[in-house]
């Protein structure tokens, strides 16, 4: 049931960490694979080509209505159809923590523009596509920080508690045409810089969870890729925590 073979997906923010790994995820369970990015993806696509997988590169900025229709046009020029979207590309490594009352309107509307405006952005631009083929599959990106109400980063909470309402409603107004859209919420998965420059942030996550160890991108595959799969054909408008049991739904 969750054999990809055949289906194509776009994985947005696919360069590195997150994106890297559902973008391999995919390929592995025999998906053809959209690398976008607004850095060169290429490296990821090298990497699923030398495991045996169908891969290509395109650069993408979400934030951009030109950009995403480009990216989705890609994705039928070089593979004739989508069928999953995976809308990873986000703002948060870069994020500036502080004061809710401080925080600089510049910052807060780009935390907007890249997690909330860059999702309904692609979702829009894929959506002709499965709408033509009645079928398909968008997987939105969330956080942990939504049901925690994390202090210090309102922006980002804020942009990413939309992306559950965004999610919901995107899904009734979808459902006709036999499009699921589920939200997949993770908690704090650090890259290997995030980990020295903050050690003690990873320890109290761990601590948080039934789980006691740092949560890694591959823990997140095996969702994504049921979500992409004719496993979840019934499942949509959904909220699918992966955390270690850090908190529950």
């Amino acid at each position: 049931m969750n054999d990809l073979s055949g289906r194509v997906a776009i994985v947005t923010g696919g360069h590195r960490h997150l994106g890297r790994a559902y973008a391999i995820g995919l390929a592995r369970a025999g998906a053809r694979v959209v690398v976008a990015d607004i850095a060169d993806a290429g490296s990821v696509v090298e990497e699923i080509r030398r495991g045996g997988g169908q891969a290509e590169a395109v650069r993408a900025d979400v934030t951009d209505a030109d950009s995403t229709e480009a990216m989705a046009q890609f994705a039928i020029d070089r593979f004739g159809r989508i069928d999953v979207l995976v809308n990873n590309a986000g703002y948060f490594k870069g994020v500036r923590h502080g004061a809710w009352n401080e925080i600089p309107i510049d910052e807060w509307d780009k935390s907007f523009a890249v997690n909330v405006k860059g999702t309904w952005l692609a979702c829009r631009a894929v959506f002709p596509y499965m709408k033509a083929r009645t079928y398909g599959k968008i997987i939105n990106v969330s956080s942990g920080t939504v049901s925690r109400g994390v202090p210090g980063f309102l922006h980002y909470v804020s942009a990413k508690a939309a992306i559950v309402g965004l999610t919901r409603a995107l899904a009734r107004e979808v459902g006709d045409y036999n499009i699921c859209v589920n939200t997949l919420v993770p908690s704090y998965v650090p890259d290997d810089e995030m980990l020295r420059a903050e050690p003690q942030r990873d320890q109290l996550n761990v601590r948080e969870r039934i789980f006691k160890r740092t949560q890694v991108p591959e823990d997140l595959v095996g969702t994504v890729v049921f979500l992409a799969s004719p496993a979840s054909d019934f499942i949509t408008g959904q909220s699918l925590l992966v955390n270690g049991g850090a908190s529950f739904q």
